[in-house]
């Protein structure tokens, strides 16, 4: 059974865990926010009561 050798998937696993570990990380933290973030005024919205038609 080939499969229970683990010769060739050992390889193979490490090699991906190398990769996920060094590559995506990289990937991932390239990404900024679009946009800066703005603190939210205190003074409230005037709201309305809505009438429905029905």
């Amino acid at each position: 059974m080939p499969q229970l050798n683990p010769n060739p998937w050992f390889v193979i696993l490490l090699f991906s865990w190398v990769i996920f570990l060094s590559v995506i990380p990289i990937k991932i933290l390239d990404h900024i926010t679009p946009n800066e973030l703005t603190p939210v005024s205190p003074e409230k919205h005037k709201t309305e009561p809505w009438d429905w038609p029905w």
